[in-house]
Formats: structure tokens, C-alpha cells, sequence
């Protein structure tokens, strides 16, 4: 499997394994939001490891991540702390991890989810006792790979100054996502679209590598950019090339025809 055979395709399979087909320094943008590790209903995905199992799993993957990200190369990795009376700052972990392998720690976005909870685990309600405070925000941590600088050509920037600067302010207000296709937790199209119109030029390459179904490829593909999608769900899968084949709300596809699931 060839570079040219991922791009612009929807691909079932592990990501360890399909990543190895991707060459060094070829990826302008990997973003993307791993399974938490909180029981979610995965249909093939066991998401209740070990943590230290879980931790080292996901080193595997950041390791395949630097290496196929060009020089300067960004990586924007969405991730929330989970439990509530057992709360797991998962988003420090994973970051000194990502230190570790040598990534530039750019920033970090604090995404305000404006999410209305049912809410019945107050701990000790109305009294200071023992109260618990409900996450209503994830972070998504910004990374680059050996330079804060990306290439590219000024007659492939477009994102106007306006729009700049509204996302520059690193406190984003966008409501969550609800269920699609059956994935428990997918992106909101808003968020992929100001991580790519932010950090890429246009006709770059994005990657999800967990990528459900499928709201960076088609957000890539929309503000043309390249993508490259994986996740192992066949169903996951399947509900990523429904979207692209439908387009953005009913307007057609940009660019070539539609792509196929590589198995």
C-alpha cells in the first residue's frame, strides 16, 4: 500500500499497521481523538485497558505519528480528563509523552463544549463536604514536529483575517457533536475546520488515524485539503464514505471522484 493508494480514501484497518505505509515527513496536519479508555461501545476496540497498557499503546502510535509528519508539521490532539470522583488528567500524561518523543509543545485549545448534563453525581449535594465538579470542556493540545515554522506557498493561504483572528483566542465555544452512525463521541465539523484552516495551507495533507466517521476527511476535503482516514470500524468506515459521497449538505464533492474504502 502506497501513499497515493490512502489519500482521498476511506481505509479500514489498524493504524499501527496502515501508518507503516506512510513515508517520513509526508503529513502537514495529524489531528485526532483517541478512544478515551472509559468503557465506550466500540465494536472493535477494547476500551478498558490497563492504563499503563493504554499509555504505551498510544506511545506506539505518537512514534509512527512524528515520523510521517513533514518538518514542521502540526499535530492537534483532542483529549479530555475523564471519571469524576476517580479523575485521570489523561491530557499531562499524554503530553509529557509526546515531550518525550522530542514534539514541540505549541499551545493548548480549552474547546467549551456548552454541554447540558442529567446530572446526578453531585457528590455531596449542597454542602461542601465532598462536591463534584462536571468537565464541561475538553483541551486539544497543538504540537509541531522539529520547527514552530510550516512551508508553503502564499498563493495557498486562505483563511482571511477576520476569521484568524477569531481562532486564534485559544477558548473555543462549540457545542459537542451528537451520536453519528453509531460512534459514541464524534468530532463537531467546526472544531476540524479551524484546526485545518488554522494550522495548513491549502492541498496539504491531513491524517486521522482514529478517524471514525470520517468528520476530518470531510472537512479536508471540503476546504481542499488532502486527507487520509483510518479507523478500524467497518461500520465507522462505511458512515465516513456515505458522507463524502453526499458532500456538505447536499452540494457535491470538490475535486475527483468519490473514493473508495481500502480494506
Amino acid at each position: 500500500m502506497t501513499l497515493k493508494a490512502l489519500v482521498g480514501r476511506i481505509t479500514k484497518g489498524d493504524c499501527l499497521e496502515i501508518m507503516q505505509n506512510i513515508p517520513d515527513n509526508s503529513i502537514h496536519l495529524a489531528v485526532t481523538s483517541p478512544p478515551y479508555n472509559v468503557g465506550k461501545e466500540y465494536s472493535d476496540h477494547n476500551d478498558r485497558m490497563d492504563y499503563d497498557e493504554y499509555l504505551k499503546w498510544l506511545n506506539n502510535v505518537w512514534i509512527e505519528t512524528k515520523r510521517v509528519l513533514v518538518h514542521g508539521g502540526r499535530f492537534a490532539l483532542n483529549i479530555a480528563p475523564t471519571g469524576i470522583a476517580d479523575f485521570t488528567p489523561i491530557h499531562h500524561d499524554l503530553a509529557n509523552q509526546l515531550r518525550a518523543l522530542g514534539l514541540i509543545f505549541r499551545t493548548e485549545i480549552l474547546w467549551y463544549k456548552q454541554t447540558i448534563y442529567k446530572r446526578t453525581a453531585w457528590g455531596s449535594w449542597r454542602s461542601p463536604r465532598n462536591p463534584h465538579i462536571l468537565p464541561s470542556w475538553e483541551y486539544v493540545l497543538i504540537f509541531s514536529k522539529d520547527s514552530w515554522t510550516l512551508d508553503g506557498s502564499r498563493d495557498e493561504i486562505d483563511i482571511q483575517g477576520k476569521e484568524f483572528q477569531d481562532i486564534s483566542d485559544g477558548h473555543w465555544y462549540i457545542p459537542p457533536e451528537t451520536r453519528r452512525g453509531g460512534h459514541p463521541a464524534p468530532f463537531p465539523e467546526e472544531l476540524i475546520y479551524r484546526l485545518i484552516k488554522f494550522y495548513t495551507f491549502k492541498r496539504n495533507i491531513v491524517l486521522d488515524m482514529f478517524g471514525g466517521t470520517g468528520t476530518v476527511a470531510v472537512v479536508a476535503d471540503r476546504t481542499n485539503r488532502k486527507f487520509i482516514h483510518i479507523d478500524i470500524s467497518e461500520e465507522y468506515c462505511q458512515v465516513a464514505e456515505d458522507r463524502l459521497s453526499r458532500g456538505d449538505k447536499g452540494r457535491p464533492r470538490r475535486g475527483k471522484a468519490l473514493s473508495k474504502i481500502t480494506y
